[in-house]
């Protein structure tokens, strides 16, 4: 498909509206990587900057899928869910962006935006490999952010705006949504690649295995995710600001730490992470794993300009998933 992205004339009327008459966008940056918004920085003729992020179709790499009532990690992007968690994460005393305006009625383009601040350009990812010594101060930030997200308990689970309508489906363990989700994404994957059909039956057994381990619990934390590195920019004082958290939900805390052991690797303990249900863990990161195979290869099947990115990344995840077994 032609995609049509954001041009600098565009931009006219939400520069005057926001910043007034007098005022000129100098210059329009489209950051690169995002797969379900746009994300824009704009340059302001005073040499100020700010961000936009921008939820279009154009925008979304990602095919259509299903939403599941009770599966809170289905579908979510959208400028609701970003009003919501950004919300729930300030009030949890968590840096994220300031809000500065958020148009859902189409005032300015014919796509949901929302103006935010512009926190930088470097991320965590980048500061933990090139300044270790640097990093370390947003480390514990972001260590302290997540011990009051993961300690923000609610009794049931489910995207945060769900769950503040009384809307949050419970019509399964938070365990067994993940234990569905994990087979699906099999079944998927093993549609486009002969080495997981092979396996089908081996991997499953297993997702199933791990599961049995589970106990049961209905205590449940802020959850990003797909909280990594790259999902937190450094301020230039140093400060962690969380980003990329549409799809924050209530759910176990296992899940956030499943994902953080992955992409912080030796950096990971340094977060200084709340006590934890082995098991628990364990089966959440099998089936991350399997998430991290099905995605990528689905994504790969589209327009997304990166797509090696995407199967390199797939590959890497079918090694873990089948040597597990």
């Amino acid at each position: 498909m032609t995609r049509t992205f954001l041009q600098p004339d565009d931009l006219h009327d939400l520069v005057s509206d926001q910043f007034g008459s007098d005022r000129r966008l100098a210059a329009l940056d489209r950051l690169t990587g995002g797969t379900k918004k746009g994300v824009y920085r704009l340059r302001l003729d005073d040499r100020t900057t700010v961000m936009l992020y921008v939820w279009a179709a154009d925008e979304n790499y990602w095919p259509p899928s299903p939403t599941i009532p009770d599966d809170p990690f289905t579908d979510a992007s959208g400028a609701d869910l970003f009003a919501a968690s950004h919300a729930a994460l300030t009030a949890a005393g968590v840096r994220v962006p300031h809000l500065m305006m958020i148009d859902r009625d189409g005032r300015h383009l014919d796509a949901d935006v929302a103006l935010v601040e512009d926190a930088g350009a470097r991320r965590l990812e980048a500061v933990l490999e090139h300044d270790p010594a640097t990093a370390a101060r947003p480390l514990s930030a972001l260590g302290d952010a997540l011990r009051r997200m993961h300690t923000a308990f609610g009794p049931y689970y489910g995207k945060v705006a769900a769950v503040a309508r009384g809307e949050a489906s419970q019509t399964r363990r938070a365990e067994d949504v993940v234990v569905d989700r994990a087979l699906g994404h099999l079944d998927a994957a093993a549609a486009r690649d002969a080495r997981l059909a092979d396996a089908h039956h081996r991997i499953a057994a297993h997702v199933r295995r791990l599961r049995s381990a589970v106990t049961p619990r209905v205590e449940y934390g802020l959850v990003h995710g797909e909280l990594g590195p790259d999902h937190v920019l450094v301020t230039p004082a140093g400060e962690a600001v969380m980003i990329d958290f549409e799809g924050l939900t209530y759910f176990d805390v296992e899940w956030d730490h499943a994902w953080l052991q992955m992409r912080f690797g030796e950096a990971y303990s340094a977060l200084r992470p709340v006590d934890l249900d082995p098991h628990r863990l364990e089966l959440y990161r099998y089936a991350q794993t399997l998430s991290l195979i099905e995605g990528p290869l689905r994504i790969a099947d589209t327009d997304f300009p990166d797509r090696k990115w995407m199967l390199d990344l797939a590959e890497w995840n079918i090694t873990k998933a089948l040597a597990a077994t």
